[in-house]
């Protein structure tokens, strides 16, 4: 029974417009969306463009958007700067590639975890505990900075990889997205289900989990680019070199150099940028596909 409501929810949800279809009324979306889209391919474009750029572009006056002497220089420089480091640079790379994997791995948990207990279960306070993490998603970061440090210093994790990992681990907007999407799965489905005789860690797994693919993917990306591209966490709470990660060290490039070498610096600067930033696009490409059946779920909705 379980099976063939799940099977009837699904194909409702997979019946849609066809993207490959087109039709002479639709030139005046593509007359509209088309220079939308180069205008937000620029930063990406200045991105890589200013990571091949020489000093001389890099200064030049007009600024040049595009580079027409491309040269490695940067990344070489880059490269021999990372190898004079007390700590490898394979330390910090390793400490990110942990700290980023299990964040977006525990972060996928919890909140699923969480959405499907406020979406489809029953108890006290649960309309109280939403509307707390909706407040939550008022505050910026730099608001809660110092109650944070408090918590984090009477917890004992200073220097600790946790300090890493729990800050970004509670993510209200992950929260949210998950619980509508959630919401949005008919109860007969868990009903048939549990006439059946499934448990709810089986109904959680094999149902629930199935079903919210998108935003699953839509989390794991967020979560990702949280992870991934925290300096400012090894900043505030870590004073061990050697728990810190590769964003913040190269987000000290630009900052520890001065005098002549400021120019070069921002060449470094260039690279390092590119480097952290390549990862965010690969991920998004991987998932953009379920990223762009989450927003078409919260457009139908």
């Amino acid at each position: 029974m379980a099976v063939q409501w799940i099977k009837r929810y699904t194909g409702v949800r997979n019946r849609g417009i066809n993207p490959r279809g087109f039709h002479i009324s639709q030139i005046k979306f593509y007359v509209v969306l088309i220079p939308l889209s180069a205008l937000m391919l620029l930063p990406i474009i200045y991105i890589f463009s200013s990571a091949f750029k020489p000093p001389d572009e890099l200064f030049a006056y007009p600024p040049r958007f595009f580079v027409t002497n491309p040269t490695t220089k940067n990344f070489t420089d880059l490269l021999n700067l990372l190898s004079t480091s007390g700590i490898p640079i394979s330390r910090y790379l390793f400490n990110s590639i942990l700290i980023t994997v299990v964040t977006v791995s525990l972060s996928i948990f919890v909140s699923s975890a969480a959405a499907y207990s406020l979406s489809k279960k029953k108890f006290k306070l649960k309309q109280i505990l939403f509307a707390v993490n909706n407040i939550a998603l008022m505050f910026v970061p730099i608001a809660v900075t110092i109650p944070r440090f408090l918590v984090i210093e009477n917890l004992g994790l200073l220097d600790t990889f946790w300090v890493h990992i729990l800050p970004v681990l509670a993510m209200p907007v992950g929260l949210f997205l998950l619980k509508q999407f959630i919401d949005g799965i008919p109860d007969e489905v868990i009903e048939a289900a549990q006439i059946d005789g499934a448990s709810d860690v089986w109904i959680y797994l094999r149902i629930v989990l199935p079903m919210i693919q998108p935003a699953l993917a839509t989390i794991a990306i967020l979560t990702f680019q949280a992870a991934w591209n925290n300096a400012e966490i090894s900043t505030l709470y870590i004073n061990n070199e050697s728990l810190r990660t590769l964003a913040f060290y190269l987000s000290t490039l630009t900052t520890t150099t001065t005098g002549a070498n400021a120019v070069a610096g921002q060449g470094l600067a260039a690279a390092a940028a590119l480097i952290m930033f390549v990862p965010n696009l690969v991920i998004f490409i991987i998932l953009q596909r379920q990223v762009m059946s989450t927003m078409s779920h919260s457009g139908l909705k």
